[in-house]
């Protein structure tokens, strides 16, 4: 990523990240260095000019309701149900706790949420009266027995979550009720359509958080626009999950041919001053301790050059995500090197970049990428075994938690023994989810694993044992499709959560 200072007749800066972390970088601190269409790094906008932020990060509504309406008191008669919420007073002192919940929630929140002001409904008109306001998910406080206010605030398009009290605060009636009576409305199955077990909670705002974390991970995998340079695939002969990313996801594909790209590298390489910047940036790269060069210098300095141009498509699509097709051979000829070290920096950077077009994989790796907030491992599976399984390919983040820079060798490309590619070194450990989608896109699976080492087998460069953190007989039975997305931490849960709400079938080992 560049940055540019202005000074006097000239720009002088510093390129694809390496004095920014990917946080900063998300927060705002870099403008757009998308280049212009000559591929240009010296015409790259600066912070606030006309560029665009890369990172999509686009806030997730919240409507919280407060469901309440006073209770008169009668004699010789059941005048109320349980809970602690009679009067206009009790429910004052709930909605300034929850108030206060809300503005802590926000404010801790490592994710842009945005809470609306908190409302209060006790009839049906009233909750029919917000349910179709400006918000993507509806957190219904459940204090009262009021079913029928609740479904009222409920629509289709929007999801819902509910939190009641038992030991966080004054009792809700909800944490009796919302099983029977509102999930199974009095039967012996649940009817609600929609809105299921998970998406209620109790006591603890923490698990709102995740949940609404899941959520904000969809609303923005939905209508996602990625470059793809040349075309976009399906990994194994499945050229029908690009229809169904579209259909699904709604992913808006751009397409940029090999003889486009040729183009732009031409232009590129008659631009002394990219040239010169590019030879510099390598040099930056190649200087840093973490870093050992076990290739040739050029094939660096032309993954710059190669890197400036993909830039540049990012910035006229206006998106942060692009994939590489037949990256293993057709864009070796025209930019001599390959795509694998350009890939590496874009995702160190805060971009979503992928190898080989794969659109039965790449919906997993942008849903795991907005649900963990960092980079994600694009790699080739082995056979699980004794409770380990090895992955591997040969581009890879090197900033895998989105800040910590891990060591890299730069070796050629595994196939090829061409171009630049990193073994990026995974510390030992650190534990991993493992997302593996379906050719058929109906069913996504999951299990934890922990870092064993990174070996260097003759195979794809960046590679991982993993120890399984499950049952990996199991495991083998279950698997689906080619690619597997990698990602620091456990996510598990917020996964599972955004499919369901998906449509998709989630399966956890």
């Amino acid at each position: 990523m560049c940055s540019f200072e202005n000074r006097g007749s000239r720009f002088e800066g510093s390129c694809c990240g390496h004095n920014w972390t990917r946080r900063q970088f998300i927060a705002g601190s870099a403008g757009l260095a998308a280049a212009a269409g000559s591929g240009s790094l010296v015409q790259s906008q600066a912070s606030g000019a006309k560029g665009q932020a890369i990172v999509s990060r686009i806030p997730l509504k919240v409507l919280p309701v407060f469901i309440f309406r006073p209770y008169e008191k009668k004699e010789a008669t059941s005048w109320r149900w349980s809970g602690a919420f009679f009067s206009e007073g009790d429910a004052e002192l709930e909605r300034q706790r929850i108030r206060q919940e809300l503005d802590r929630m926000e404010a801790g929140s490592a994710f842009p949420v945005r809470f609306a002001p908190l409302q209060t409904a006790g009839t049906k008109d009233q909750a029919a009266a917000l349910a179709d306001g400006d918000h993507d998910v509806v957190l219904i406080y459940g204090a009262q027995r009021e079913p029928e206010v609740i479904e009222a605030l409920m629509r289709p398009a929007k999801s819902a979550l509910m939190f009641v009290r038992h030991h966080s605060g004054p009792f809700y009636y909800m944490y009796i009720g919302v099983h029977g009576h509102f999930l199974r409305q009095r039967t012996d199955t649940v009817r609600q359509s929609g809105f299921g077990l998970t998406d209620v909670v109790v006591d603890k705002p923490d698990e709102l958080i995740w949940r609404l974390r899941s959520l904000y991970a969809l609303k923005n995998m939905r209508g996602k626009r990625i470059v793809t340079i040349g075309g976009s695939d399906g990994w194994g002969g499945h050229p029908e999950a690009v229809e169904r990313a579209r259909e699904l996801w709604n992913f808006d594909i751009r397409d940029v041919s090999y003889t486009e790209l040729g183009g732009r590298i031409q232009r590129a390489l008659q631009d002394p001053r990219l040239l010169s910047a590019c030879s510099e940036e390598a040099q930056q790269l190649l200087r840093q301790k973490r870093v050992t060069l076990e290739t040739d210098r050029g094939f660096v300095e032309r993954a710059f050059l190669l890197l400036s141009v993909f830039r540049s498509l990012l910035g006229e699509a206006e998106t942060d995500a692009i994939t590489v097709n037949n990256c293993m051979s057709t864009i070796m000829p025209i930019s001599k090197t390959t795509a694998c070290l350009p890939l590496m920096l874009l995702n160190d950077t805060g971009y979503m970049a992928f190898c080989e077009s794969d659109f039965v994989s790449i919906p997993a790796g942008i849903l795991l990428r907005y649900v963990s907030d960092a980079p994600v491992f694009l790699c080739n599976p082995s056979f699980p075994h004794d409770g380990q399984v090895t992955v591997s390919h040969c581009t890879a983040p090197s900033r895998m938690d989105g800040t910590t820079a891990l060591p890299i060798r730069l070796l050629t490309h595994y196939e090829s023994d061409y171009g630049a590619a990193p073994k990026v070194e995974i510390p030992k450990h650190q534990v991993l989810t493992i997302l593996d989608a379906d050719f058929a896109g109906k069913r996504w699976l999951g299990f934890l694993g922990e870092v064993i080492d990174s070996p260097f087998y003759p195979i794809c460069r960046t590679q991982i044992n993993i120890g399984i953190k499950g049952d990996f007989r199991r495991l083998a039975e279950e698997i689906r499709g080619w690619h597997w997305m990698v990602a620091f931490g456990d996510h598990l849960d917020k996964l599972g959560y955004a499919l369901r709400k998906a449509g998709v079938d989630w399966l956890a080992v």
